[in-house]
């Protein structure tokens, strides 16, 4: 039975008067084994935190490893986790990634490719054949270069392979030194835009607008957001989403980077990555816009990628989409086709293409200005983008890439990249029966987003 005195004092009281009444021999080694169980105690709550953390880390980097296209090995070919997390919170500026991992691709190429695309000794067209001629061996490996260490500054080396590289205008040499980059730090990221209330992929996820912009196109974001880009659940249950695609600003421009945050936290629909924008640097962005979806909205049913200065009219464009039937809809890629196009060869034209760089005709391919594609070739586009080599016109870019995957791009005419007659602009009726019109200002599309939506409006 305890002491009488015992049931009287608190808890720390009992403590007390039970180790005062020990004899001097007792007292030190009851202190040893308080000591030695509070330090076991913590070296276990210690591990125990360190292993938690430890295992979220590893389970945010192996996320996108469960895609079926991308297998990311160590340099004797076994499976390892990723090194590194691409899209995450953006690291300090002066931080620098681990070594790079390798990946190795599982992708088939269709014979459309090389059927479309001549074997030659353009720049461009050698680097084609070369990566094809690694992939059918299985032999391509590709590393991602760390970002301040991919561009290749080595003249001699590009001089030996272009012969006229010093003849290129400046942003052309730019973009080939640059070919390699294809990892830009982030600097805005929206990881849960997909995410639902309930921590999981919303399946409900219809159509993803992903829209190119421009650090200081406020304006023409903010009308889009209050018109055809307005997120929400829309006739029959389907769910919009809306991201605005950035680069950085130039060392001549203002800097707006507080403002940029501000934004992207205000409305959430902000993607910024660190490299200047550029028209050449479009593709680069596409890349990007690839990278995030299949990582952070690969339930989407759809993705838009378009100018943030179209106009588009969204009910009509959610009833196209949901009248397709479903092998239709799982292999989508619809816009306004060019489907004989060839480089321009005029060295003041802003798509200008060297004869030496690339020699043949483009692959049909969908104007830049708007199209669709289904959610579920994301995944193989992506991986066909670590294959085939960038090209400086992201449109035509992507349709290589599509081309790679034995997919046809689907012409509808509803579709106008090249804007409708101009005797036909201010006509509602005409207007509304179209699913996107290029190019119109920020006054212009709420106009034309109030004008046909008009009650009165009878067509």
């Amino acid at each position: 039975m305890c002491h009488l005195l015992t049931v009287c004092v608190t808890g720390r009281q009992r403590l007390t008067v039970w180790f005062t009444r020990l004899e001097p021999m007792r007292r030190i080694q009851t202190m040893s084994a308080l000591v030695l169980f509070v330090t076991m105690f913590l070296i276990f709550f210690y591990s125990t935190l360190h292993l938690e953390t430890a295992h979220s880390l590893r389970t945010g980097q192996e996320d996108l490893l469960k895609q079926p296209s991308l297998q990311v090995h160590d340099g004797d070919g076994k499976a390892q986790p990723s090194k590194r997390e691409r899209f995450t919170t953006p690291p300090p500026r002066q931080e620098r990634f681990t070594t790079p991992p390798l990946v190795v691709l599982n992708l088939s190429v269709s014979d459309g490719l090389t059927q479309a695309i001549p074997q030659n000794g353009a720049y461009w067209n050698r680097l084609l054949y070369s990566a094809l001629k690694n992939l059918v061996k299985g032999h391509f490996i590709w590393r991602d270069s760390d970002w301040s260490l991919c561009r290749q500054t080595n003249q001699e080396h590009l001089q030996t392979n272009v012969h006229d590289f010093t003849s290129y205008p400046v942003l052309f040499q730019d973009f080939v030194q640059g070919m390699n980059c294809m990892s830009p730090p982030v600097l805005l990221n929206q990881p849960n835009k997909c995410i639902s209330g309930q921590g999981k992929q919303d399946n409900q996820t219809f159509l993803l607008f992903t829209i190119k912009s421009t650090p200081g196109n406020f304006e023409q974001r903010q009308v889009v957001r209050e018109t055809w880009g307005q997120e929400g659940v829309y006739l029959s249950g389907l769910r919009v989403r809306t991201v605005f695609l950035l680069g950085s600003s130039s060392l001549e421009d203002p800097d707006l980077s507080a403002l940029l945050s501000f934004e992207a936290k205000h409305f959430g629909d902000l993607l910024q990555w660190d490299f200047h924008e550029s028209l050449l640097n479009l593709t680069l962005k596409m890349n990007m816009f690839l990278q995030w979806t299949v990582r952070y909205c690969p339930a989407a049913s759809f993705v838009f990628s378009g100018d943030d200065d179209v106009f588009v009219n969204t009910p009509t464009l959610l009833g196209y989409l949901q009248s397709l039937e479903l092998p239709k809809a799982s292999q989508l890629y619809v816009g306004q086709v060019i489907s004989e196009a060839s480089p321009l060869r005029d060295p003041k034209n802003k798509y200008y293409i060297p004869l030496s760089f690339y020699d043949g005709p483009y692959p049909g391919y969908a104007g830049g200005g708007g199209f669709i594609i289904s959610g579920a070739l994301l995944p193989r586009l992506y991986a066909a983008s670590r294959v085939i080599p960038f090209f400086p016109i992201d449109d035509v870019y992507v349709g290589m890439c599509i081309k790679a995957l034995g997919v046809t791009p689907e012409a509808n005419t509803d579709f106008q990249t090249f804007d409708i007659n101009e005797k036909d602009r201010n006509n509602l009726c005409i207007n509304k029966k179209l699913i996107l019109i290029h190019r119109r200002s920020a006054r212009q599309i709420k106009k034309l987003w109030k004008g046909i939506h008009n009650p009165l409006l009878t067509c």
